[in-house]
């Protein structure tokens, strides 16, 4: 930590914040640790940032972003003239709903069933085989589960005709995709939350829990009073963070698993699917931009007034 200059005047202490020079070079070795992410995002989240004009205009390829007529809001009456921005709506947000709500839960869970294992070797093992669908592409995964619940020749369906059932349609069950989309989504991203939970309690102070353990506190108790509360400033972060793409869903999952069944649309379709079916012909990159445009406001304005609420509530667990 740096410290700060201290001047002495008539008894009172004040402050002087050092100069830049020395605080940037006191912090080389953090603002290195750092370069490659401030790196990261100025180049692909803030240098793109002036393109989105392109949702304001009508972009013809042979004049460029900047020359292209200006057409104000009319790219914007696509998606809320389509008669179906209540359904896309209510799908990306009740699936990001799902996926915040359960993969947290999940997520904390496993954290703190690995904490307590005192095994190394088994935490390293199963952190590893937990994270590994991380990595798995979403093609893969769409493959698996076309094999398992395919109605022809499926491991499922297999199994169940073997026992003597009858193995429904999945492919024409709209009813049965919601489950299965939280289900494989939870399958992937459970293992990359439970490193961040489990690496959130391994730095907590272990002498709080060696204290609990000698004052006669078990496992359920440490974990209510001491490793919970802990974990508390991670998880409302981690929250702020995941409500701001709530109108964003995650299309290559959404769109490798379910495809062009329209079966399944009402049930399955979210923004990015939609936008992608009604744009593969036209290649329109200025009403695909400007849903976009719509989306990251909107998630914009959300992330502001939850971490307003979490601020109402207690500040010191705010972004900002």
């Amino acid at each position: 930590m740096v410290k700060s200059q201290k001047a002495v005047t008539n008894g009172l202490h004040t402050y002087r914040r050092p100069p830049l020079g020395r605080t940037l070079m006191q912090n080389k070795t953090l603002l290195l640790m750092c370069l490659p992410a401030i790196v990261f995002f100025f180049v692909f989240s803030y240098m793109p940032m002036p393109g989105a004009y392109i949702a304001f205009t009508n972009f013809q390829y042979n004049k460029g972003i900047w020359n292209s007529p200006f057409i104000g809001l009319q790219n914007f009456k696509f998606l809320f003239t389509s008669g179906q921005l209540g359904l896309l709506l209510r799908n990306t947000i009740l699936y990001n709903l799902a996926f915040i709500v359960l993969g947290n839960v999940l997520q904390l869970l496993f954290a703190i069933l690995l904490n307590e294992v005192q095994s190394k070797g088994f935490k390293k093992t199963t952190q590893s085989l937990m994270f590994l669908p991380y990595f798995i592409s979403d093609v893969l995964v769409s493959l698996l589960v076309y094999n398992l619940l395919n109605y022809d020749y499926g491991f499922i369906s297999n199994l169940v005709r073997n026992l003597g059932g009858e193995m429904p349609i999945v492919y024409q069950m709209p009813q049965a995709w919601p489950f299965i989309i939280v289900a494989v989504n939870l399958w992937k991203s459970t293992g990359y939350g439970t490193v961040v939970y489990f690496a959130a309690i391994t730095s907590m102070d272990s002498s709080m829990m060696e204290a609990a353990q000698i004052d006669g506190a078990n496992g359920f108790q440490r974990i209510r009073y001491i490793t919970l509360p802990t974990l508390k400033p991670t998880v409302v972060i981690l929250f702020l963070f995941a409500i701001g793409g709530i109108l964003k869903g995650n299309f290559g999952l959404f769109y490798n698993l379910v495809g062009n069944n329209s079966i399944l649309f009402n049930t399955t379709d979210i923004i990015e699917t939609y936008v992608y079916r009604s744009m593969m012909n036209s290649f329109n990159f200025s009403q695909s931009s400007a849903v976009g445009l719509f989306q990251s406001v909107v998630g914009f304005f959300i992330v502001l007034g939850a971490n307003a609420f979490v601020k109402k509530l207690d500040s010191d667990y705010a972004l900002f």
